[in-house]
């Protein structure tokens, strides 16, 4: 969601907040704003849209300085207006950016009032400058100020902070969201995510929850949240500045739908040279694999839906009960903790909040077998897991997820087969056929792509739809919901997915000669039964849009229209089946004229409940 980018140095730092601001774009926004100190004048501006709308007024205006903040917004607390955009500024002295949502802004709001202090947004941001200005006010110190300020919020905040007063020094914290310093020579920065610094550094050192730093040009200062000093380690990181660019691409969905048959392979690198063996997810992974007796997924959006896959393959290889739960549900409902589970979370951005707060609670009812699953290193949940798998999926810049989900597939695929040897149920000869099928992974998501052409046609249809049904069976369901979640996210129909059994319990009502009906339909042991549904929609007019097997028996008609796969790939078929599906939603989108890597009302990175 909302991005933050900071600097000080002793030069003109206001390219380093554009250029690091749009670098946070694919995160989703709706406002852009920026404030420096010049000249002794603390200078701010803002505007609704994009970034490039406000780096033009910021050209034309010769916005200019050595220290300052720049924010992209997702409005929360109130509308898409400039009043609501960020740096907000407190009495002219004190200007703050923040991610997150401060749960007791109103409680804080009427006490600030109460002291005098006039609120010209709808925002919660705009207590926490108050509270800095407030506390400010006693001894001149924005640290110390920044420190008080925080210890009175409650919810999730990354925020960046400046002071007219204090030219020196910038100061930032943050508890539920992302936060990390980039380290320079004479100039230092931070940011709520790492590819906003790439241009200036790649030493970064990440805060932990409850950390509050003082950044000036020489040096980064750290407190923890009881308020000792603390040296948090610096690290290089290894996104590269090019993964990050566009190239030849058109959209970075279409640029990451494509690097899949790469992002596969280096994900299944470790499995692939190592064998199956539990220190792929970590040194004391075999002790813990050992102590479970069912396993726990919490994830949400794509995620959730990879989870699905997952729990398919972990009960049918494994041998091992497992349930998936949306992370946001979870951690409202009275569940029965089991010591011996293992609790596995999910996600791309090791951020997401609900999923963080849903490990968070499974923590504290006693589970003490955590394993994260995650695309970025460093980030929140891994450090919180006990246990942890790294997709190498690279930096997924667009908002629908892609890559991401694939890779994911492959981690819980490898996992199944960990914790199915360490029960002893995978013998030697299916260990090696499953590790062949997973090295000839890679080649079969390419031939997937290679479908393309064909897909454009389809979408052409899609293009002038309200509505599409999407259905699947077993393994597959799963990815007929991917499905209908990427059209509805980037082309914006209304479109819906239902195990395809369950067509003939309501969802056939709504079929008829205008409604889509996407059909995943793998040569598995259960083709004929959606063979069956499949009659069930022609019997009431439906358009049928099916991805087949190469090997499967479809005739295509003029109702019936047939896209093949390769071969079918047995387990791993849900991975090859995601690629036609991701761009049909694609080229939809495209003949729209939607937004493809940021659609509406959308944000990349989830911080906010």
């Amino acid at each position: 969601m909302c991005g933050i980018v900071g600097a000080i140095a002793g030069r003109d730092i206001v390219p380093i907040l554009i250029e690091g601001l749009k670098r946070l774009e694919y995160r989703g926004y709706d406002s852009a704003g920026a404030a420096v100190l010049h000249d002794g004048r603390l200078e701010r501006i803002r505007r609704v849209g994009r970034v490039a709308e406000m780096a033009a007024s910021a050209a034309t205006q010769g916005l200019a300085g050595t220290l300052g903040i720049g924010h992209t917004r997702w409005a929360t607390h109130g509308g898409v207006t400039e009043y609501n955009a960020h740096p907000h500024i407190s009495r002219g002295e004190i200007a703050l950016v923040h991610n997150g949502i401060i749960e007791n802004h109103e409680e804080q709001r009427r006490r600030l009032t109460e002291l005098g202090y006039q609120f010209e947004s709808q925002t919660d941001t705009e207590v926490i400058a108050h509270l800095v200005h407030h506390y400010y006010g006693r001894d001149h110190d924005l640290f110390r100020a920044t420190r008080a300020a925080v210890a009175e919020l409650k919810g999730a905040y990354a925020i960046g902070v400046v002071a007219l007063a204090s030219p020196d020094q910038i100061c930032c914290a943050r508890m539920g969201c992302p936060l990390l310093i980039g380290r320079g020579e004479g100039e230092n920065y931070f940011a709520s995510d790492v590819s906003a610094l790439l241009a200036e550094t790649r030493r970064v050192i990440y805060l932990d929850e409850g950390d509050v730093a003082a950044v000036t040009r020489d040096g980064v200062e750290i407190v923890d949240r009881e308020g000792h000093p603390v040296t948090r380690p610096e690290r290089l990181s290894t996104v590269a500045a090019d993964a990050i660019e566009l190239g030849p691409y058109d959209h970075y969905m279409q640029k990451e739908i494509h690097e899949q048959p790469r992002a596969t392979a280096d994900t299944l690198e470790g499995v692939i040279d190592a064998g199956v063996v539990p220190a792929l997810f970590g040194s004391d992974a075999a002790t813990v694999f050992a102590e479970v007796d069912s396993v726990l997924i919490l994830a949400s959006g794509t995620s959730y839906y990879a989870g699905l896959v997952g729990r398919q393959w972990l009960e049918s290889l494994a041998g091992i009960p497992c349930n998936v739960e949306l992370g946001h549900e979870y951690r409202y409902r009275d569940s029965i903790p089991n010591p011996r589970q293992l609790v596995v979370t999910i996600s791309q951005s090791g951020e997401t909040l609900d999923t963080m707060e849903a490990l968070k609670r499974a923590k504290a009812l006693g589970h003490a077998h955590t394993l994260s699953i995650c695309n970025v290193q460093e980030s929140a949940l891994p450090r919180a897991s006990r246990l942890v798998f790294y997709t190498r999926a690279g930096a997924e810049i667009g908002v629908a997820s892609t890559k991401a989900f694939t890779t994911q597939l492959c981690a819980l695929f490898i996992l199944a087969l960990t914790l199915a040897k360490q029960r002893g149920r995978l013998a030697a000869d299916a260990e090696a056929g499953h590790l062949e099928a997973l090295r000839q992974l890679p080649g079969s998501v390419q031939h997937a792509l290679n479908l393309e052409p064909q897909i454009k046609v389809w979408a052409e249809q899609f293009a002038d739809k309200d509505h599409a049904l999407f259905l699947g069976r077993g393994l597959h369901y799963p990815i007929a919901l991917e499905g209908a979640l990427k059209l509805k996210e980037i082309s914006y129909i209304h479109a819906e997915a239902y195990p395809a059994g369950e067509l003939k319990h309501g969802p056939l009502a709504l079929v008829d000669d205008k409604m889509p009906v996407v059909v995943i339909a793998p040569n598995d042991s259960l083709l004929e039964k959606v063979k069956s549904n499949m009659q069930e929609v022609r019997a009431r007019g439906g358009q049928l849009y099916v991805f087949a097997d190469l090997d499967s028996h479809f005739s295509a008609t003029d109702a019936v229209h047939v896209i093949r796969t390769p071969r079918h790939a047995g387990l791993l078929s849900p991975i090859i089946h995601a690629i036609p599906v991701q761009l049909l939603a694609y080229h939809a989108a495209l003949r729209k004229g939607t937004d493809v890597d940021k659609p509406r009302n959308l944000a990349k990175s989830v911080t906010v409940e």
